[in-house]
């Protein structure tokens, strides 16, 4: 038994890393010194030979590739980084999509049960008719366009093999890709016309979903200048309180209700001004995009190709750009005039143009010029 015992724990000692890592160093000493020694490599055993050229291939491909330059040592330098968020975001894609309904919810709640009675009493019937209109109908395009962005697929190649053209093949599905597909580290998957994947909405953003997308941040924007400038005075009133109460150290001679409604209209306002700025900064900058027919990715892309053909001498065209105007019918669907109110002004579950496999069938358009 004793015998099998230390048999056993001899393998166990062969397969352990750092016994792995030692007998490496060793060979990779001996190999040195033999190599030393002689003057050549000609009197080594061919496995050790063969080691040691690989080792040295790899060493050598380090810097010796004409390929490799500070981008490619930079994203090889991040590549540990960026698979830690991907993993975060993948892990935590449904805790975000969570803490976005309950931050909504919440500003719901002040807006109804605080601010909705001081409207009542204070603003004339028609201002209070518009604030009811304007207000619910902007909560039914958040509501709606959320729902639709997080629930639609974004919309992936086909896996069998088929006619339609495309421009490579994802080294990662090994399938081909369409033009403006691109491959999902989170999904881990190709996906149509993809813009970028949002841990807000646990989903990637495509070409069935961008719409979708760009309206429920368009809507949540609008929502949140809508709740900071009707709640303005409203916060001046509670800041005011509690800044004279600060001032005369005394106890606050305020009831628990009148305290939880000074509280309730500064975390509304400030959460809600906090958002409009930055939710409306992306939506600017997505506005911008949609406007110059390209997406995120598309933007680093076309970027890169053009200062590529500026040093050539020649001038880079965006194939997907067909004008602002166009670009924005495109994007919202609008075929005719009537599209503008019940496709844009309204929700609307309506498909986009195309199937975002081919892109050739816009410029031949013409009905879409005079709308």
């Amino acid at each position: 038994m004793g015998g099998m015992d230390s048999e056993w724990q001899r393998r166990r000692m062969r397969l352990c890393p750092t016994f792995l890592l030692q007998r490496w160093l060793w060979l990779c000493v001996c190999a040195r010194q033999w190599h030393c020694r002689n003057g050549n490599n000609c009197r080594l055993p061919l496995c050790v030979r063969q080691i040691w050229a690989y080792l040295r291939l790899m060493v050598d491909s380090l810097y010796y590739n004409t390929l490799t330059n500070s981008d490619v040592v930079m994203d090889s330098l991040m590549e540990p980084i960026l698979w830690m968020v991907d993993l975060l975001t993948r892990r935590f894609g449904a805790v975000f999509v969570c803490l976005l309904v309950i931050l909504t919810t919440s500003i719901l709640l002040v807006v109804y049960v605080v601010m909705l009675p001081v409207i009542f009493d204070t603003y004339s019937p028609s201002w209070i008719a518009w604030h009811m209109s304007y207000g619910h109908w902007n909560l039914v395009m958040i509501v709606f366009h959320y729902y639709k962005a997080t629930n639609t697929a974004p919309g992936y190649p086909p896996t069998m093999k088929n006619s339609i053209p495309f421009v490579s093949m994802c080294k990662k599905c090994i399938i081909p890709k369409p033009a403006r597909t691109h491959h999902c580290a989170i999904c881990n998957t190709c996906i149509l016309k993809m813009d970028h994947h949002c841990p807000w909405l646990n989903n990637c953003v495509g070409h069935f979903n961008q719409r979708y997308f760009f309206c429920f941040c368009v809507s949540l924007t609008l929502g949140c200048v809508y709740c900071s400038i009707s709640g303005r005075n409203l916060f001046l009133d509670a800041y005011s309180a509690y800044s004279a109460i600060e001032s005369t150290f005394q106890t606050p001679p305020l009831t628990f209700r009148d305290e939880m409604f000074h509280k309730s209209v500064i975390y509304m306002w400030v959460l809600t001004s906090v958002v409009a700025v930055s939710l409306g900064g992306l939506t600017i900058w997505h506005a911008v995009l949609i406007s110059r027919g390209e997406t995120s990715i598309e933007r680093h892309l076309n970027n890169k190709e053009t200062k590529r053909m500026r040093k050539c001498g020649k001038v880079y065209k965006n194939s997907f750009n067909y004008g602002r105007l166009n670009n924005w019918k495109v994007f919202l669907g609008v075929e005719k005039k009537s599209h503008w109110l019940t496709r844009v002004i309204l929700p609307s579950g309506h498909v986009p143009i195309g199937n975002g496999l081919t892109w050739d069938i816009y410029p031949f358009r013409k009905d879409m010029m005079p709308v």
